[in-house]
C-alpha cells in the first residue's frame, strides 16, 4: 500500500507480502554497527582503544558524545536495558562524578577541541537526575569538549514522563538539549498495568506539549508492540491517540519475550502476550496508518513526518545509523561514557564494563573501563559501506562503491550477489547493473537484505538475535 506522502518524495511505496515475510523473517541482527556487538572480543585491550582513539584525534572533524545513565525509579518489564533500579536520587551525583572522570581520560584521547556535533544521554532513566546533577554534568562536559550551540547541533535526551517536574524541560533545554525522545510504549490501561508502567495519555500530552512550546524540535515518541493484552483492535486505538499526539518521529518497536535472557521478564505471562499472527497484522495495519497519516517510512522502526531531518537525509542518500539508531551525523566518531557504553572510531568498536561495580573500579583507579571491542579489517569497513548504503538509503550505487574503496562491486562480491538473487527474484530488491534498489516488498526485511552482505553471517542467522519482525 502506497503513501500519497512517499510518492510525491519519490520513496518506494511499500508493500505487505505475508508469504515473503513468512519466508524471510529468521533471526538477524539490527545491525546498529558492523562488525556487530556478538563479535566484540576480550582480546581486544584497553590499549588497542587507546590506539583508535589517537588515530580518531589525528584525522579530526566532529564528535558524537553518547552517556549511559542506567537508573530508573520503577522496572518496566519488558526492560532488556542495563539499568539500576532504585528510589534513591542520591546515587545520581557519584555516578556523575565519575562519568566526569572517564570523560576527562576520553577528553585527552580524542581531542578536547573537536566540535561535539551529536550528543545524547540514553538509558535507564536520564531524566532521573535531579535538576543540580544534570546541570553539574553539563558544566563538566562543556569544560572537557567542545559543546556546540549552533542550530545544526543533535542534542537528544530520552524522557519517561513519569520523571518529569515542572523544571525538567526548561533544564534540559537551557543545557542546549533541542531533541526529546518520550517513551509511551502503549496508551492501554491494561497494557500498562501488565507491564508496570502506568501513564496516562493525558501525561504524555503534558510533557509533549511543553516541549513544543519551549521550542524542542523532531520530537520522538516510543511504542512498542507485541506487549501483554495487545490486539490489532487495541494496537489501534493507541496509534489513533499518538497520531492525534502528532510527533514528529515515531519508533514502533517489537517486544521479544527472552525471559530467559532478561529477568524482569519473567513477570510478563507468555499466555497473555499475542500470537505471532496477531503480531504481524498489528505490524501491517501500524505501517499502512502511518503511512495514510502522512509520515515516512524510514526503515526498521522509524517513521518520520517528511520535513524531519531523518527523512530529508535519507531522500539526499546521507542518513546513517548508529547504536542510538538512524542519525543524519555519519562523520562523527562516538565517545561513548558510563557503564557498558560502547564508542566507535572508523576502524573500532569498544565497549565499557557491563557491571556497575567493576566499571566503578576502573574509572576510580583512574583507568579507562573497556573491556572487550572489534578492531576493524578494510573488508569490515567495506562491508559495513555497503550494509549502511542499504539499512539507511534503500539502495547502493556501484560507482559511489568504487569510487569509495577503489574496487568493483560485482566482483568483490560475486558470491553475495548470487545468493542475493533469490531476493531478486521475489522482487525484495532490484538490479538495474547500476545499482542495487530496495523494493517495496524489500524494505520490511532489510536486515535479511543485509545479512546477505554480512560476512560473520555467511553460514546463516546466529539465534543470538532477535527475528526480524
Amino acid at each position: 500500500m502506497a503513501s500519497d506522502t512517499a510518492a510525491a518524495n519519490h520513496l518506494p511505496a511499500f508493500i505487505w507480502d505475508e508469504a515473503l515475510i513468512r519466508r524471510y523473517d529468521l533471526s538477524g541482527p539490527r545491525y546498529t554497527s558492523y562488525p556487530t556487538a556478538v563479535e566484540f572480543s576480550h582480546d581486544f585491550s584497553i590499549e588497542d582503544m587507546v590506539k583508535a582513539a589517537g588515530r580518531s584525534k589525528a584525522a579530526g572533524g566532529p564528535i558524537s558524545l553518547y552517556t549511559h545513565l542506567p537508573f530508573c525509579a520503577h522496572l518496566c518489564y519488558y526492560c532488556a536495558c542495563n539499568k539500576v533500579i532504585t528510589k534513591k536520587r542520591d546515587k545520581a551525583m557519584p555516578y556523575v562524578e565519575r562519568v566526569l572522570r572517564e570523560a576527562a581520560l576520553q577528553s585527552k584521547l580524542f581531542g578536547a577541541d573537536r566540535p561535539v556535533q551529536q550528543l545524547h544521554w540514553g538509558g535507564g532513566t536520564p531524566t532521573f537526575l535531579p535538576k543540580d546533577v544534570m546541570q553539574h554534568l553539563m558544566a563538566g562536559y562543556g569544560e572537557l569538549f567542545n559543546l556546540q550551540a549552533g542550530e545544526d547541533r543533535d542534542y537528544s535526551v530520552e524522557i519517561d514522563p513519569r520523571e518529569v517536574d515542572e523544571d525538567t524541560l526548561p533544564t534540559l533545554w537551557q543545557l542546549g538539549f533541542n531533541r526529546i525522545s518520550l517513551g509511551v510504549q502503549d496508551v492501554n490501561p491494561k497494557v500498562q498495568k501488565a507491564v508496570n508502567r502506568v501513564q496516562p495519555r493525558e501525561m504524555t500530552e503534558a510533557v509533549l506539549s511543553e516541549a513544543r512550546r519551549i521550542g524542542f524540535r523532531s520530537i520522538n515518541l516510543d511504542l512498542i508492540y507485541g506487549l501483554p493484552y495487545q490486539t490489532p483492535d487495541s494496537f489501534s486505538e493507541t496509534l489513533e491517540s499518538v497520531i492525534e499526539l502528532s510527533p514528529d518521529r515515531l519508533s514502533v518497536f517489537s517486544y521479544a519475550h527472552l525471559p530467559d535472557r532478561f529477568y524482569p521478564q519473567t513477570r510478563i505471562q507468555a499466555d497473555t502476550l499475542p500470537s505471532p499472527q496477531q503480531k504481524l497484522t498489528i505490524l501491517h495495519n501500524t505501517i499502512n496508518r502511518l503511512l495514510e497519516a502522512g509520515y515516512e517510512y524510514i526503515g526498521m522502526d522509524h517513521f518520520a513526518k517528511p520535513d524531519d531531518s531523518l527523512a530529508v537525509a535519507q531522500r539526499e542518500g546521507r542518513l546513517h545509523r548508529n547504536f542510538q539508531g538512524y542519525t543524519t551525523h555519519s562523520d562523527c566518531d562516538l565517545v561513548s561514557l558510563g557503564v557498558s557504553a560502547i564508542g566507535q572510531t572508523d576502524d573500532a568498536y569498544f565497549q565499557n564494563n557491563h557491571d556497575l561495580p567493576s566499571w566503578e573500579a576502573s574509572v576510580d583507579a583512574g583507568q579507562l573501563a573497556i573491556v572487550r571491542g572489534v578492531g576493524l579489517t578494510r573488508d569490515d569497513r567495506i562491508r559495513r559501506w555497503v550494509i549502511g548504503q542499504l539499512i539507511c538509503q534503500f539502495r547502493l550505487d556501484r560507482s559511489q562503491f568504487t569510487q569509495a574503496w577503489g574496487e568493483d562491486f560485482d566482483r568483490y562480491f560475486a558470491d553475495e550477489l548470487n545468493r542475493l538473487k533469490p531476493m531478486v527474484q521475489d522482487e525484495l530488491v532490484g538490479d538495474d547493473g547500476d545499482r542495487l534498489q530496495v523494493q517495496p516488498a524489500g524494505r520490511l526485511l532489510i536486515r535479511a537484505i543485509c545479512q546477505i552482505f554480512d560476512l560473520y553471517r555467511k553460514e546463516g542467522a546466529s539465534q543470538r538475535f532477535s527475528r526480524i519482525i
